[in-house]
Protein backbone atom coordinates (compact mmCIF):
# COMPACT_ATOMS: atom_id res chain seq x y z
CA UNK A 1 0.00 0.00 0.00
CA UNK A 2 1.55 3.49 -1.22
CA UNK A 3 0.55 6.88 0.38
CA UNK A 4 -2.16 7.82 1.86
CA UNK A 5 -3.40 11.39 1.06
CA UNK A 6 -6.81 11.71 3.12
CA UNK A 7 -7.57 9.89 6.03
CA UNK A 8 -11.19 10.32 7.21
CA UNK A 9 -13.97 12.46 5.64
CA UNK A 10 -16.75 13.51 7.21
CA UNK A 11 -19.98 13.82 5.39
CA UNK A 12 -20.70 17.18 6.19
CA UNK A 13 -17.77 17.47 3.75
CA UNK A 14 -19.11 16.16 0.88
CA UNK A 15 -20.94 19.11 -0.71
CA UNK A 16 -17.26 20.43 -0.98
CA UNK A 17 -15.78 17.43 -2.43
CA UNK A 18 -18.23 15.61 -4.47
CA UNK A 19 -21.40 17.46 -5.90
CA UNK A 20 -24.10 15.68 -5.80
CA UNK A 21 -24.08 13.70 -2.94
CA UNK A 22 -26.87 14.76 -0.51
CA UNK A 23 -27.99 14.78 3.53
CA UNK A 24 -28.40 11.46 3.40
CA UNK A 25 -25.39 10.06 3.49
CA UNK A 26 -24.78 12.07 6.99
CA UNK A 27 -24.49 7.98 8.65
CA UNK A 28 -21.00 7.67 7.11
CA UNK A 29 -17.50 8.37 7.03
CA UNK A 30 -15.25 8.33 3.99
CA UNK A 31 -11.68 7.28 4.19
CA UNK A 32 -9.37 7.66 0.66
CA UNK A 33 -5.97 6.22 -0.10
CA UNK A 34 -3.61 5.02 -2.82
CA UNK A 35 -3.01 1.52 -3.26
CA UNK A 36 0.19 0.27 -5.51
CA UNK A 37 -2.88 -3.07 -5.38
CA UNK A 38 -5.70 -1.52 -7.96
CA UNK A 39 -5.66 -1.80 -11.76
CA UNK A 40 -3.33 0.85 -12.43
CA UNK A 41 -0.85 1.43 -13.66
CA UNK A 42 -0.03 -1.11 -15.48
CA UNK A 43 2.87 -2.28 -18.25
CA UNK A 44 -0.14 -3.18 -20.71
CA UNK A 45 -1.62 0.54 -20.64
CA UNK A 46 1.65 2.29 -20.39
CA UNK A 47 0.83 4.36 -23.71
CA UNK A 48 -2.05 4.37 -23.29
CA UNK A 49 -5.29 2.97 -25.24
CA UNK A 50 -6.70 3.22 -28.38
CA UNK A 51 -10.19 3.11 -28.66
CA UNK A 52 -12.64 3.94 -31.90
CA UNK A 53 -9.73 6.01 -33.12
CA UNK A 54 -9.49 7.97 -30.10
CA UNK A 55 -5.87 7.73 -27.47
CA UNK A 56 -6.60 7.27 -24.02
CA UNK A 57 -3.17 8.80 -22.69
CA UNK A 58 -1.99 6.87 -19.66
CA UNK A 59 -1.40 9.89 -17.95
CA UNK A 60 -4.60 10.58 -17.93
CA UNK A 61 -6.71 7.37 -17.53
CA UNK A 62 -4.19 5.15 -16.56
CA UNK A 63 -2.38 5.73 -13.21
CA UNK A 64 -4.82 6.59 -10.67
CA UNK A 65 -4.85 4.17 -8.11
CA UNK A 66 -7.67 5.74 -5.22
CA UNK A 67 -9.26 3.60 -3.60
CA UNK A 68 -12.57 5.27 -1.65
CA UNK A 69 -14.29 3.40 1.81
CA UNK A 70 -17.53 3.95 2.50
CA UNK A 71 -17.51 3.25 6.12
CA UNK A 72 -21.46 3.35 7.88
CA UNK A 73 -21.57 5.53 11.59
CA UNK A 74 -23.28 2.10 12.80
CA UNK A 75 -21.03 -0.23 11.40
CA UNK A 76 -20.26 -3.03 14.53
CA UNK A 77 -16.55 -3.91 14.51
CA UNK A 78 -17.01 -7.55 14.77
CA UNK A 79 -13.55 -9.71 14.43
CA UNK A 80 -14.72 -10.09 10.79
CA UNK A 81 -15.75 -7.12 8.62
CA UNK A 82 -18.25 -7.78 5.59
CA UNK A 83 -16.62 -5.44 2.27
CA UNK A 84 -18.49 -4.96 -0.79
CA UNK A 85 -16.52 -4.08 -3.73
CA UNK A 86 -17.83 -1.70 -6.35
CA UNK A 87 -16.23 -1.17 -9.99
CA UNK A 88 -17.73 1.10 -12.26
CA UNK A 89 -18.32 0.68 -16.48
CA UNK A 90 -17.01 3.30 -19.19
CA UNK A 91 -16.36 6.63 -19.09
CA UNK A 92 -16.52 6.51 -15.54
CA UNK A 93 -14.57 6.94 -12.14
CA UNK A 94 -14.93 5.96 -8.57
CA UNK A 95 -15.93 9.92 -7.81
CA UNK A 96 -18.30 9.97 -10.55
CA UNK A 97 -20.32 6.43 -10.07
CA UNK A 98 -20.70 6.90 -6.38
CA UNK A 99 -22.83 10.01 -7.30
CA UNK A 100 -24.47 9.03 -10.37
CA UNK A 101 -25.61 5.80 -9.27
CA UNK A 102 -26.28 7.28 -5.95
CA UNK A 103 -24.20 4.48 -4.65
CA UNK A 104 -23.57 5.86 -0.62
CA UNK A 105 -27.32 6.64 -0.36
CA UNK A 106 -28.46 3.21 -1.19
CA UNK A 107 -25.18 1.11 0.97
CA UNK A 108 -26.56 3.31 3.90
CA UNK A 109 -29.96 2.88 2.86
CA UNK A 110 -29.59 -0.94 2.87
CA UNK A 111 -28.62 -1.34 6.80
CA UNK A 112 -25.45 -3.65 6.01
CA UNK A 113 -23.19 -4.02 8.53
CA UNK A 114 -20.05 -3.95 6.04
CA UNK A 115 -18.21 -1.46 4.08
CA UNK A 116 -18.57 -0.32 0.62
CA UNK A 117 -15.18 -0.40 -1.58
CA UNK A 118 -14.69 1.33 -4.55
CA UNK A 119 -11.36 1.03 -6.93
CA UNK A 120 -10.41 2.61 -9.42
CA UNK A 121 -10.25 0.85 -13.37
CA UNK A 122 -9.73 2.97 -15.83
CA UNK A 123 -10.50 6.26 -15.63
CA UNK A 124 -12.89 8.44 -17.65
CA UNK A 125 -12.57 6.03 -20.56
CA UNK A 126 -13.95 3.22 -22.94
CA UNK A 127 -12.14 0.24 -21.59
CA UNK A 128 -12.79 -3.08 -19.70
CA UNK A 129 -9.62 -3.74 -19.17
CA UNK A 130 -8.99 -4.56 -15.32
CA UNK A 131 -5.20 -4.11 -15.23
CA UNK A 132 -3.09 -5.80 -12.49
CA UNK A 133 -6.58 -6.70 -10.47
CA UNK A 134 -6.80 -9.90 -13.58
CA UNK A 135 -3.34 -10.82 -12.22
CA UNK A 136 -2.85 -14.04 -9.78
CA UNK A 137 -3.50 -13.19 -5.97
CA UNK A 138 -4.12 -9.42 -6.75
CA UNK A 139 -7.24 -8.68 -5.17
CA UNK A 140 -6.46 -10.19 -2.32
CA UNK A 141 -3.24 -7.72 -2.14
CA UNK A 142 -6.00 -5.66 -2.33
CA UNK A 143 -8.31 -7.06 -0.02
CA UNK A 144 -5.17 -6.40 2.54
CA UNK A 145 -4.97 -3.13 1.78
CA UNK A 146 -8.28 -2.04 2.55
CA UNK A 147 -7.86 -4.32 5.92
CA UNK A 148 -5.11 -2.48 6.76
CA UNK A 149 -6.37 1.05 6.22
CA UNK A 150 -9.68 0.06 8.52
CA UNK A 151 -6.91 -0.79 10.99
CA UNK A 152 -5.03 2.25 10.50
CA UNK A 153 -8.11 4.24 11.17
CA UNK A 154 -9.36 2.70 14.10
CA UNK A 155 -12.42 1.49 12.10
CA UNK A 156 -12.34 -2.27 13.17
CA UNK A 157 -9.42 -4.09 15.73
CA UNK A 158 -6.02 -4.58 15.52
CA UNK A 159 -6.97 -8.20 14.91
CA UNK A 160 -9.96 -8.81 12.73
CA UNK A 161 -10.20 -10.30 9.39
CA UNK A 162 -11.87 -10.10 6.11
CA UNK A 163 -15.70 -11.34 6.44
CA UNK A 164 -18.09 -11.55 3.24
CA UNK A 165 -16.86 -10.18 0.88
CA UNK A 166 -19.03 -9.45 -2.74
CA UNK A 167 -18.55 -7.66 -5.71
CA UNK A 168 -20.60 -5.90 -8.05
CA UNK A 169 -20.89 -3.44 -10.89
CA UNK A 170 -22.27 -2.01 -13.77
CA UNK A 171 -21.90 -2.38 -18.11
CA UNK A 172 -17.60 -2.50 -18.46
CA UNK A 173 -16.68 -4.06 -15.10
CA UNK A 174 -18.19 -7.30 -15.92
CA UNK A 175 -13.84 -8.24 -16.93
CA UNK A 176 -12.15 -6.95 -13.81
CA UNK A 177 -14.90 -8.95 -11.42
CA UNK A 178 -14.55 -12.09 -13.82
CA UNK A 179 -10.90 -12.26 -13.55
CA UNK A 180 -10.90 -11.43 -9.72
CA UNK A 181 -13.27 -14.65 -9.38
CA UNK A 182 -10.57 -16.68 -11.00
CA UNK A 183 -7.50 -15.08 -10.03
CA UNK A 184 -8.20 -13.32 -7.38
CA UNK A 185 -6.89 -15.89 -4.66
CA UNK A 186 -9.62 -14.47 -2.48
CA UNK A 187 -12.88 -16.04 -1.59
CA UNK A 188 -16.06 -14.02 -3.02
CA UNK A 189 -19.43 -15.23 -1.98
CA UNK A 190 -21.88 -13.03 -3.98
CA UNK A 191 -21.85 -11.38 -7.05
CA UNK A 192 -24.10 -8.41 -8.41
CA UNK A 193 -24.03 -7.22 -12.24
CA UNK A 194 -25.84 -4.57 -13.49
CA UNK A 195 -26.14 -5.32 -17.52
CA UNK A 196 -22.64 -6.56 -17.29
CA UNK A 197 -22.63 -10.11 -19.00
CA UNK A 198 -20.70 -9.28 -22.13
CA UNK A 199 -18.03 -12.09 -22.10
CA UNK A 200 -16.00 -14.32 -19.77
CA UNK A 201 -18.94 -16.75 -18.97
CA UNK A 202 -16.50 -19.37 -18.38
CA UNK A 203 -15.47 -17.64 -15.34
CA UNK A 204 -18.68 -17.13 -13.97
CA UNK A 205 -20.03 -20.46 -14.43
CA UNK A 206 -17.41 -22.02 -13.06
CA UNK A 207 -17.48 -19.29 -9.74
CA UNK A 208 -20.96 -20.53 -9.58
CA UNK A 209 -20.02 -23.54 -9.23
CA UNK A 210 -17.28 -23.16 -6.84
CA UNK A 211 -19.65 -23.68 -4.21
CA UNK A 212 -22.89 -24.53 -2.62
CA UNK A 213 -24.19 -20.77 -1.29
CA UNK A 214 -22.21 -18.77 -3.72
CA UNK A 215 -25.21 -15.85 -4.95
CA UNK A 216 -24.96 -15.04 -8.52
CA UNK A 217 -27.60 -11.65 -9.74
CA UNK A 218 -27.88 -10.31 -12.75
CA UNK A 219 -29.49 -7.15 -13.55
CA UNK A 220 -30.15 -6.81 -17.30
CA UNK A 221 -31.97 -5.19 -19.94
CA UNK A 222 -32.50 -5.41 -23.77
CA UNK A 223 -30.27 -2.12 -24.63
CA UNK A 224 -27.01 -3.32 -23.05
CA UNK A 225 -25.55 -3.93 -26.36
CA UNK A 226 -25.42 -7.90 -25.90
CA UNK A 227 -25.78 -8.69 -22.22
CA UNK A 228 -29.53 -9.98 -23.22
CA UNK A 229 -28.37 -12.76 -25.90
CA UNK A 230 -25.47 -13.57 -22.94
CA UNK A 231 -28.02 -14.16 -20.26
CA UNK A 232 -29.74 -16.39 -22.64
CA UNK A 233 -26.57 -18.39 -23.63
CA UNK A 234 -25.65 -18.49 -19.82
CA UNK A 235 -29.15 -20.02 -18.50
CA UNK A 236 -29.03 -22.13 -21.47
CA UNK A 237 -25.62 -23.38 -19.99
CA UNK A 238 -27.21 -23.97 -16.54
CA UNK A 239 -29.86 -25.57 -18.25
CA UNK A 240 -27.77 -28.04 -19.72
CA UNK A 241 -25.71 -28.62 -16.86
CA UNK A 242 -28.61 -29.09 -14.67
CA UNK A 243 -28.03 -26.19 -12.02
CA UNK A 244 -31.11 -24.18 -11.02
CA UNK A 245 -31.24 -20.54 -11.80
CA UNK A 246 -34.84 -18.01 -12.10
CA UNK A 247 -35.65 -15.12 -14.83
CA UNK A 248 -38.03 -12.57 -12.98
CA UNK A 249 -39.24 -9.23 -14.29
CA UNK A 250 -38.04 -6.42 -12.74
CA UNK A 251 -41.06 -5.22 -11.10
CA UNK A 252 -41.92 -8.24 -9.48
CA UNK A 253 -38.00 -8.31 -7.68
CA UNK A 254 -38.28 -8.44 -3.86
CA UNK A 255 -35.61 -9.66 -0.76
CA UNK A 256 -37.65 -12.72 -0.67
CA UNK A 257 -36.91 -13.48 -4.43
CA UNK A 258 -33.23 -12.65 -4.18
CA UNK A 259 -32.62 -14.65 -0.48
CA UNK A 260 -34.50 -17.82 -2.41
CA UNK A 261 -32.71 -17.85 -5.47
CA UNK A 262 -28.99 -18.85 -5.71
CA UNK A 263 -28.35 -17.63 -9.25
CA UNK A 264 -31.02 -14.95 -10.92
CA UNK A 265 -31.69 -13.19 -13.52
CA UNK A 266 -33.91 -9.96 -13.27
CA UNK A 267 -35.17 -8.57 -16.85
CA UNK A 268 -35.67 -4.68 -16.79
CA UNK A 269 -37.59 -2.67 -19.66
CA UNK A 270 -35.52 0.19 -18.66
CA UNK A 271 -32.11 1.79 -20.61
CA UNK A 272 -28.48 0.38 -19.99
CA UNK A 273 -27.71 3.46 -17.80
CA UNK A 274 -30.25 3.89 -15.53
CA UNK A 275 -31.11 0.73 -14.10
CA UNK A 276 -28.74 1.07 -10.86
CA UNK A 277 -30.84 3.75 -8.63
CA UNK A 278 -34.55 5.61 -9.10
CA UNK A 279 -35.68 3.04 -8.41
CA UNK A 280 -32.81 2.22 -5.52
CA UNK A 281 -32.09 -1.35 -7.24
CA UNK A 282 -28.73 -1.53 -5.49
CA UNK A 283 -30.41 -1.18 -2.04
CA UNK A 284 -32.91 -3.81 -3.37
CA UNK A 285 -30.02 -6.42 -4.02
CA UNK A 286 -28.05 -5.09 -1.05
CA UNK A 287 -31.19 -6.11 1.09
CA UNK A 288 -31.58 -9.39 -0.40
CA UNK A 289 -28.06 -10.41 0.55
CA UNK A 290 -27.44 -13.61 1.07
CA UNK A 291 -24.25 -12.47 3.11
CA UNK A 292 -23.83 -9.29 4.11
CA UNK A 293 -24.84 -9.26 7.47
CA UNK A 294 -27.44 -6.39 8.88
CA UNK A 295 -26.52 -3.62 11.15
Amino acid sequence: MTKRYVAVVLIFCFTACFKGFSQEEAAVRVLRFTSSHTSFPDSARAAGHLYDSVLYSATEHYMDSSVMLVVPKNLKPFKKVDLFFWFHGWHNNIDTAAVFYALVRQFVASHRNAVLVLAETAKNAPDSYGGKLEKPGMFKALVNDVMAELKTNKVISSKAKPGSIALGGHSGAYRVIANILQNGQQPVQEVFLFDALYAELDKYMAWIKQAKHNHFVHWFTNHGGGTDAMSDTLMEQLTNQHIAYALVEEAAVTPAILKANKILFVHSPREHNVIINNPDDFELLLEGSWWLNRE
